[in-house]
């Protein structure tokens, strides 16, 4: 049996300003619409379907999710983007291995997490 990720879904009670969120600090671009329900982004080849809670679906639903992680050639950069975005920084950690890693809050409770490629 092979797996691969097929895509990582936010729910959130507001898809707009989350899509717009992801596009403006993480260069997500959207790949299409999803039924009415919110959309599908590309996050740097990783999908993420943005919508609300789904009333089709029956099973307990829960908005955001824990993190998602990206890494940056450019640490420096990319933290001085997300600050003048307004984007609040939960955590810096100390440097590990001689990489610099940071969580961030997104919208609905989720975070990102930023590691510097070195």
């Amino acid at each position: 049996m092979t797996l691969k990720v097929q895509h990582v879904h936010l729910k959130t009670p507001d898809p707009a300003k989350t899509i717009q969120f992801y596009i403006d600090n993480f260069g997500a671009t959207i790949k299409g619409p999803m039924a009415g329900n919110g959309f599908q982004l590309d996050l740097h080849g990783l999908q993420l379907n943005i919508t609300t809670k789904i009333t089709t679906q029956n099973h307990e639903q829960h908005y955001g999710i824990e993190h998602i992680a990206l890494e940056t050639t450019d640490y420096p950069g990319t933290m001085e983007r997300l600050r003048a975005n307004g984007v609040r920084v939960l955590e810096e950690l100390p440097p590990t291995n001689g990489r610099r890693v940071c969580f961030l809050e997104c919208p609905d409770g989720a975070q990102m997490e930023i590691i510097e490629k070195v």
